[in-house]
């Protein structure tokens, strides 16, 4: 059967060589331009060159996120940006304006049109809207329920992408504007606030002053915060029904996140595709321990079995099994038997190690001595992006990730 690709997401050029390594087949990411994630790292336009070049090393493919809702003055400078891309080369632009659409088709017309969720495609007549505009691919709203995606492929000649992992917003497909009316930042310029993971309190019209708790336990509640999406165990179903790409949220997260969810979901895909039969329970177990390592809320299956009674964290959960982006392999010192470390969390001596080899699985690392880059042993790796040196018997792909094992929260 067909292997739907897997779209891992991005936000600079760290992640995208880690989803490279760990498992995707397309990677995702914005320009520093009219992209939905203002505050992810980003790239320029030398940095998305430099990115292409480092897929094709690896045989992945890169779309390029020109996904805002675009305003007038957006429009100016659309058209040179859409023909750089061209240029350098990417594989498809994910669209979600109908103007930056039209743009698109004019000045980069050779590049293949994805139309993002953030258009909230929810039935086959609006699939068959943007198939007649020349787009390729389709996104659809995360709304949707196993039965309504199997309709619009079955009836619309047009690849389905659909979204199987990741954080979700409260409001329809992403079109919020809560932190646009609260702090002034919009979430359909790629700069929200997030208030919908505020606490909040209830104020009644005839009580002005009298503030009103509205909580599940002593941290307040949650009423508008989404849980993490999370749908490994309907991939069987999704692809018998011939669905094209499956795609993870994320451009924001860490290098730690990227990895764990590209090597579990490349496992899960490629071992249905080999075998043809459903996942046993031990195997989702598995699968669902190393996913919540790296959540920052409790899952849901959202609408695939229709609206679910679970949708929503009122209580703030914390997954168990956290995990600790610590750091970042750079090499390995075969004279010394030690691997290089890029730090990127505070960690240190008889902490409870892990490293992450690409396309290798994981490793127990036991971390009874450490030292800096001049040999002096230390305690703790205490400073941001510090090189320091751990023994270890083998060598280490570059961009492995060191993480800690049960991180505290």
């Amino acid at each position: 059967m067909k292997s739907p690709e897997l779209v891992l997401p991005a936000g600079d050029l760290e992640k995208l060589k880690t989803a490279c390594l760990f498992g995707a087949d397309a990677i995702y990411l914005g320009g520093q331009q009219y992209s939905l994630r203002a505050y992810a790292g980003n790239f320029s336009l030398e940095e998305i060159r430099k990115g292409v070049e480092v897929a094709r090393r690896w045989q992945k493919k890169v779309y390029v996120a020109v996904n805002v809702l675009a305003r007038n003055s957006d429009l100016n400078s659309l058209p040179e940006y859409l023909e750089s891309l061209a240029v350098i080369g990417v594989d498809g632009l994910i669209v979600s304006d109908p103007g930056v659409l039209k743009i698109a088709a004019q000045y980069a017309p050779g590049l293949p049109i994805t139309i993002s969720t953030q258009a909230s495609v929810s039935n086959y007549q609006s699939a068959e809207f943007y198939r007649e505009l020349g787009a390729k691919r389709i996104v659809l709203a995360r709304e949707l329920s196993l039965d309504e995606i199997a309709e619009i492929k079955s009836r619309v000649d047009i690849e389905i992408e659909v979204f199987v992992h990741g954080a979700m917003c409260v409001s329809y497909s992403g079109r919020c504007l809560l932190s646009h009316y609260m702090v002034g930042r919009s979430g359909n310029r790629g700069e929200c606030a997030h208030p919908c993971r505020y606490s909040y309190r209830l104020l009644e019209e005839k009580r002005p002053g009298e503030f009103f708790p509205i909580h599940e336990d002593e941290k307040g509640s949650y009423i508008l915060n989404s849980r993490d999406l999370c749908l490994i165990e309907y991939l069987p179903q999704l692809m018998e029904r011939g669905i094209d790409a499956f795609k993870i949220e994320g451009r924001m997260k860490s290098p730690l996140y990227v990895a764990s969810t590209a090597s579990i979901y490349r496992s899960a895909i490629d071992r249905y595709v080999a075998q043809r039969r459903e996942y046993t329970q031990a195997e989702l177990d598995t699968w669902m321990r190393e996913l919540a390592g790296t959540a920052t809320r409790p899952f849901t299956n959202g609408f695939i079995e229709g609206e679910s009674p679970l949708l929503q964290d009122i209580n703030k959960e914390i997954p168990p099994g956290k995990m600790d982006f610590c750091g970042v392999v750079k090499g390995y010192h075969q004279d010394k038997g030690m691997l290089e470390i890029e730090q990127r969390a505070n960690f240190g001596l008889g902490e409870e190690m892990e490293l992450m080899l690409p396309q290798q699985g994981i490793k127990k690392l036991e971390l009874s001595a450490l030292f800096d880059m001049e040999g002096l042993p230390m305690e703790r790796a205490r400073h941001a992006r510090q090189r320091i040196l751990i023994p270890y018997p083998e060598p280490c792909p570059e961009h492995s990730i060191l993480r800690r094992v049960g991180a505290k929260n």
